[in-house]
């Protein structure tokens, strides 16, 4: 259109100092059959350990083979330099969930409806917790009163669900995993007792429970933060005599509880045994290496 305009005022145009040639029109798209208001296809749903994008590879059943291993994006192949189309959707799809896990909140009634008991750390939004660490691993003296009020001695286990970076390895895995440890302390005659939900929650608040509780041990399953693979991972920490300003180092980690790598019920009758462990062994952590190889 522009060029018959100027065409019209007695001029051909230029382009970058050449002479116009209007492009030969490429062949249409096909039909892809989606109408206004239709879904196009969820790229999410597309396993990474099978999604292979390599055009004309040399060996492509072992390269295959070897993405079964892993869901990290080998294979991808590309257009020109850049990522294919699929690639680069998959990418932003896989980041949007990610943002999505860590800005996200548990359902408000996630501890009523799985019987547990909701306190919260020194952070009062979502916001103040990602930006200060610090309040998120201590409690105000209204909710150390609330944990005190539903244990009032001291457990020799106490079990502490809290919603970390990640909401969604919560909801997906915790009640699991949690159902699976039952099972497997009550099989050893050790008593879980009251479980705790702390919203807005880190790490170090474990050790705060410890010291209001006086608990022998202190297992939080937390939501980890979410990475491109997954944005459900959860992991449990394990401590013995936890109280604050313990070495990070005397945490025993089990890590990676999600669908694609250790599920949650597995996770849970390991982290039994483990806790009946470390029971026995006074020592969690580093020292506990240490002591499994004398």
């Amino acid at each position: 259109m522009i060029g018959e305009i100027l065409g019209q005022l007695g001029k051909e145009p230029m382009v970058k100092s050449s002479d116009y040639k209007p492009a030969n029109p490429g062949p249409m798209a096909e039909d892809a059959g989606y109408t206004d208001g239709d879904f196009v296809p969820d790229v999410t749903a597309l396993d990474l350990r099978k999604l292979y994008l390599v055009e004309n590879a040399e060996n492509p059943e072992k390269y295959k083979k070897m993405k079964e291993k892993t869901p990290a994006r080998l294979g991808s192949g590309r257009a020109g330099p850049r990522y294919k189309t699929l690639t680069m959707l998959r990418f932003r799809a896989d980041h949007a969930a990610a943002q999505d896990a860590v800005f996200s909140q548990v359902a408000e009634d996630f501890a009523k409806n799985n019987g547990l008991v909701e306190v919260k750390t020194c952070c009062n939004s979502k916001d103040e917790y990602l930006t200060r660490p610090d309040k998120g691993r201590i409690f105000d003296e209204t909710n150390q009163k609330v944990i005190k009020g539903v244990i009032p001695h001291a457990p020799r286990v106490q079990v502490v669900i809290g919603d970390g970076l990640s909401s969604a390895a919560i909801q997906a895995n915790a009640m699991d995993c949690l159902a699976a440890m039952k099972d497997g302390l009550k099989a050893r005659g050790i008593d879980v007792g009251q479980v705790l939900f702390v919203r807005y929650c880190r790490v170090g608040a474990g050790d705060a429970v410890g010291d209001v509780t006086g608990c022998e041990l202190v297992c939080m399953l937390v939501g980890e933060r979410p990475g491109l693979v997954t944005d459900k991972s959860m992991s449990a920490y394990i401590t013995y005599k936890p109280h604050t300003g313990v070495l990070e180092s005397a945490r025993t980690v089990v890590s990676n509880i999600h669908a694609q790598g250790t599920p949650a019920v597995e996770a849970g009758a390991y982290i039994a045994e483990l806790i009946d462990t470390i029971l026995k062994k006074k020592v969690s952590g580093v020292g506990l290496h240490l002591e499994a190889a004398q």
